[in-house]
């Protein structure tokens, strides 16, 4: 499959966001440097003639605390858009990485990692499950009836969702939910042992802690595939 990274459909807007970032910081300044002005503008030498009345000066103090409000509203505006638009570049940049590395396109790339952040999964851990259980098809059936993308059994899903049967958990979205939102409660169940969690979660809760109160090892080949220099905690606050 071509690399993702030069046909990625939403190159533009990686760049259009650039752009505003560009011209939010740029009000920033202007704005910013409005206020060091005005915090800092010295009053004018009283001289002999300059008997102004009460209602005079009482009116053009309140016009540069107006000033004053609406120049912090402005730059208060434009910091937040500012952070808002490096969020948004952050996300772009995170899935064409992901897109280009698994090879898959940029719709499924985002669904997955919106999924997993939604649901408290670190994306590295959510890509790397999705890849080992389905190769990334949302059609994958096992042939003990495990289901889309995260090979859900469907008496695993109905636990989650009671709608979640048979074509349902074909659905990117309802699949990925459930399973992430499995992956996470096995990660706190188990204490944040991501390994165990992920065994518990190909094997069963009930095989892994009949091994574990019989002292055996129950670590094998699957989460070593899918850990393989993984240094993460599995989750997301």
């Amino acid at each position: 499959m071509k690399k993702l990274r030069s046909t990625y459909v939403h190159r533009g807007d990686a760049i259009r966001r650039r752009n505003r970032i560009k011209k939010a910081f740029a009000v920033i300044g202007v704005v910013g440097a409005a206020l060091f002005v005005i915090a800092n503008r010295q009053p004018s030498t009283p001289t002999a003639e300059a008997a102004v009345d009460a209602g005079a000066t009482s009116s053009f103090s309140f016009g540069l605390l107006g000033e004053n409000r609406r120049l912090r509203m402005e730059l208060e505006n434009a910091v937040g858009e500012a952070s808002l638009l490096k969020a948004q570049m952050d996300r772009a940049n995170r899935i064409i990485t992901y897109s280009s590395r698994y090879g898959i396109p940029a719709n499924l790339t985002a669904t997955i990692f919106d999924v997993a952040l939604a649901e408290r999964v670190d994306p590295e851990l959510g890509f790397r499950l999705v890849e080992l259980e389905s190769g990334f098809n949302p059609r994958a059936t096992s042939r003990v009836g495990a289901m889309g993308l995260v090979q859900l059994m469907p008496s695993t899903a109905i636990q989650f969702d009671r709608t979640a049967t048979g074509e349902k958990l074909y659905d990117p979205e309802t699949n990925l939910h459930i399973g992430f939102r499995y992956l996470r409660r096995l990660i706190d169940a188990y204490g944040g042992n991501v390994r165990l969690a992920l065994l518990a979660y190909n094997l069963g809760e009930d095989a892994v802690d009949q091994a574990r109160r019989e002292k055996r090892n129950p670590f094998e080949g699957y989460n070593r595939i899918l850990l393989k220099s993984y240094t993460g905690s599995g989750v997301t606050d």
